[in-house]
C-alpha cells in the first residue's frame, strides 16, 4: 500500500479535517505520515500514525511561511520516494509539494480547505498577490484536487478549469441522537478560529437584547482578546464565556450542550462567501439548530432541511432577534430536520469520495 505525506502549516491540534482524512486513510491501509509545524504552538496529542511539527524560528507569519516551506520541502525530499502520494492542505504548503512530487514523478492530492488567495486577512495585500500567482501557475496543472463546499468547486473550475472533487468537512455520524439539555440560562454556542467577520463581535453585542442566555466562544484566534475586552467594556462579561482553544473530542461535548449554535460568517470575500463552515456541519451532527448567515451554502441547506434560521443582516439586533426566534420554536422541534440533514451531511458519505480519489491517485 502506498505511503501518505500530509502536510499542512499547523500544529495539528485543532485542525478536524486534516485528523479526519489522515485517519480514514490511515484505516484504510494506508502509511500515513503528518508533518506540520509549532508555529503557533505544540500541544500534546496521540494519533493512530505517525507525526512531526517542524520547528519554527520566524516571529512574524509572513517569515514563518517562507521558513515552513524551504525546510518543508527538504523533509519531503528526504521522505518521498516511489512508493509515495503527497497530500498538501491549503496553498501555503503547495509550492513545496508540487517541487518535489515533480521531481520525483510522484503523485501529488491537493486539498484546498478554503479559497487562501482571497481570505480576509490578506485582502490587499501584497501576500494575496503572491498565493494569486502560486495558485494560477500550479493548480491548472494539478490532476487531482479535493476541497470543502460545492461553491469552492464552482469557483476553482470557473477560475482554473479544475474539477476538485467536494469532500465536505462532516464529522462522523452520531449513531445514537444526543439527549436535549434543559439549561437555564439558554446555551448560544459559537465554536471555531476567533478570527475577524466571523460575526462574533456583533453576537456579543447581540446579548444585550436578550435576558436568560450565555453565549459561550470556544476556540481561540487573533481577536480574543478584543472580543473579551468587548465583553467587559459592555459589561457582558456575565453573558459570555471564551472557553478556549479545545481538542476536537472535548469539543464535541460541548456542542452537544447547546441550545442554538451560530454560523454567521460575513461576506468578507469569496473565501468566506462561498464558504460551508465546519461549524454548520457539526452542530447538523449534534441536532443543535442554528443561526445562519445568508450566504450560498448555508441557503442550500436550509432550503432542503429546517435546521434553524437565516439572519437578516448583522446588525446586533437582527441576530438577537434570529436567536430568539430559534430559542421559542425550542431545540426539540428542529430534531426531525436535523436528523434527516444528519444522514446527508456525515463523514461516512465524504469519506468514500476522498478515498475514491486516493486510490485513482494511487494507481
Amino acid at each position: 500500500m502506498k505511503k501518505i505525506l500530509t502536510s499542512a502549516f499547523s500544529n495539528l491540534y485543532t485542525d478536524q479535517r486534516i485528523e479526519k482524512v489522515c485517519r480514514s486513510l490511515h484505516e484504510n491501509g494506508y502509511q500515513v505520515e503528518l508533518i506540520g509545524n509549532d508555529w503557533n504552538g505544540a500541544e500534546k496529542m496521540t494519533r493512530p500514525y505517525p507525526f512531526s511539527r517542524i520547528h519554527l524560528t520566524s516571529k512574524s507569519l509572513k517569515t514563518a511561511y517562507f521558513e515552513f516551506n524551504w525546510k518543508l520541502y527538504q523533509e519531503l525530499k528526504k521522505k518521498a520516494d516511489g512508493n509515495t502520494i503527497l497530500h498538501a492542505n491549503d496553498v501555503d504548503v503547495l509550492l513545496p509539494n508540487y517541487l518535489v512530487s515533480k521531481k520525483l514523478n510522484i503523485p501529488l492530492v491537493f486539498d484546498s480547505h478554503e479559497i487562501f488567495s482571497e481570505m480576509p486577512a490578506i485582502q490587499g495585500k501584497m501576500s494575496q498577490k503572491l498565493w494569486r500567482y502560486l495558485e494560477k501557475n500550479i493548480i491548472p496543472k494539478l490532476e487531482w484536487m479535493i476541497t470543502a463546499s460545492e461553491s469552492y468547486a464552482g469557483w476553482f473550475q470557473k477560475k482554473y478549469g479544475v474539477e476538485p472533487v467536494v469532500v465536505q468537512n462532516a464529522p462522523k455520524k452520531m449513531t445514537v441522537a444526543p439527549e436535549i439539555p434543559e439549561n437555564t440560562p439558554k446555551v448560544i454556542l459559537y465554536q471555531g478560529a476567533i478570527n475577524p467577520f466571523r460575526g462574533i463581535d456583533k453576537a456579543i453585542l447581540a446579548m444585550h437584547h436578550l435576558d436568560g442566555v450565555v453565549f459561550k466562544i470556544a476556540g481561540d484566534g487573533p481577536k480574543k482578546k478584543e472580543y473579551e475586552d468587548l465583553a467587559i467594556r459592555e459589561g457582558l462579561q456575565h453573558k459570555v464565556q471564551f472557553l478556549g482553544k479545545l481538542k476536537p473530542e472535548d469539543l464535541r461535548k460541548i456542542t452537544v450542550t447547546a441550545d442554538v449554535g451560530m454560523s454567521i460568517e460575513e461576506n468578507a470575500g469569496d473565501s468566506y462567501l462561498f464558504s460551508l463552515p465546519n461549524k454548520v456541519l457539526d452542530c447538523i451532527q449534534a441536532r443543535v439548530p442554528l443561526i445562519m448567515s445568508d450566504l450560498p451554502e448555508m441557503q442550500k441547506i436550509k432550503r432542503h432541511f429546517d435546521i434553524g434560521e437565516i439572519i437578516k443582516g448583522h446588525l446586533p439586533e437582527n441576530i438577537a432577534a434570529t436567536i430568539q426566534s430559534v430559542l421559542n420554536k425550542g431545540r426539540k422541534n428542529y430534531q426531525e430536520e436535523l436528523a434527516k440533514a444528519s444522514d446527508l451531511f456525515c463523514w461516512e458519505n465524504e469519506e468514500i469520495k476522498l478515498l475514491e480519489v486516493f486510490q485513482k491517485a494511487a494507481q
